[in-house]
């Protein structure tokens, strides 16, 4: 949710609040701080309007006072909407590794699931539901998968890929938004919410549906917003049968650490935590492939494609 689409409920703060956004626009941040602070001044308990704050004083150069406008803004709203524990996490240096907000990430792609498909796949040349599912169709060959259930499905991207060859195909994600996209392509058998970054009891995957169920679990470009993946492996784990194959992205860390926090605000993971992390939950590597998986500002962002198989 960005502050074009959140009103102060004062006229004057508002247009303030436009002068400032014109400024931002042309790369004036400081002066567009100095008016988001007069702006402020007539509604303080407008958290949209500090978090904007923060980004005009970062971008200006003046990280504490980023910093400072990033707390009023968990003060005020602790659910923490717009994500400000990630930024302020960035901007502190601090260690990676705690999940990005649930309801910031619902939101976020609530916003933003009109337009997934087009932004995404055309505009960024994302490529993971592709990579990923060549590199299953690899090591299964021929055979059909029995039970599929796709992680952070979104609107279906991979899940359209691997319809064809799935008696029984589930997704699931955290913005409902999504799902409807997901369901407008009529290719999932059974689509409802979930959270990740819960335990398997509250997580949402197992309201309706067994334990150990899946054949194939899949989770493309969902790592991103998670850091640490001992609940993702946990819930992985709970949903694979016996021989069950997990495939799954990774944007790739290099030599950075395990687990880092871009500028971005997504997380990317190293290799060799991944490799831990499977080893920890009982999963045998079957193959790793190293690839683009989409472009950002115009950069190709690198990522790591992994397809294990869960020990007997």
């Amino acid at each position: 949710m960005t502050i074009n689409q959140l009103s102060s409920g004062n006229l004057l703060a508002d247009r303030r609040t436009e002068y400032a956004l014109m400024l931002a626009a042309e790369g004036e941040h400081a002066d567009a701080a100095d008016l988001m602070t007069q702006a402020l001044e007539l509604v303080p308990g407008w958290a949209a309007g500090w978090f904007c704050l923060a980004d005009y004083e970062e971008k200006s150069g003046r990280k504490e006072a980023a910093v400072d406008a990033l707390r009023k803004v968990l003060e005020l709203n602790p659910d923490d909407i717009f994500g400000a524990t990630l930024k302020l996490a960035f901007l502190n240096g601090a260690e990676a590794g705690s999940p990005s907000p649930s309801l910031h990430v619902e939101r976020l792609f609530d916003d933003y699931a009109h337009r997934f498909d087009t932004s995404l796949v055309v505009k960024l040349g994302y490529s993971v539901p592709e990579t990923l599912s060549a590199l299953i169709w690899e090591h299964v060959g021929e055979a059909h998968l029995a039970y599929v259930t796709d992680l952070g499905c979104g609107t279906g991207l991979f899940g359209e890929r691997i319809r064809a060859r799935t008696d029984y195909l589930e997704g699931y994600d955290l913005s409902a938004n999504m799902l409807a996209k997901a369901a407008d392509k009529g290719v999932y058998d059974h689509l409802a919410q979930a959270d990740l970054s819960l335990p398997p009891e509250t997580s949402g995957l197992f309201a309706n549906h067994k334990r150990h169920r899946a054949s194939l679990v899949s989770a493309a470009d969902v790592f991103l917003y998670l850091g640490n993946l001992d609940s993702a492996f946990i819930l992985a784990g709970e949903l694979l049968a016996e021989a069950g194959l997990f495939a799954f992205s990774v944007e790739d860390a290099g030599n950075d650490g395990d687990v880092v926090l871009r500028q971005s605000l997504r997380y990317a993971h190293s290799r060799d935590y991944v490799l831990r992390c499977c080893g920890v939950h009982g999963l045998t590597v079957l193959a790793i492939r190293e690839t683009v998986i989409r472009n950002d500002g115009g950069n190709p962002v690198s990522g790591i494609l992994f397809l294990a198989r869960k020990s007997a």
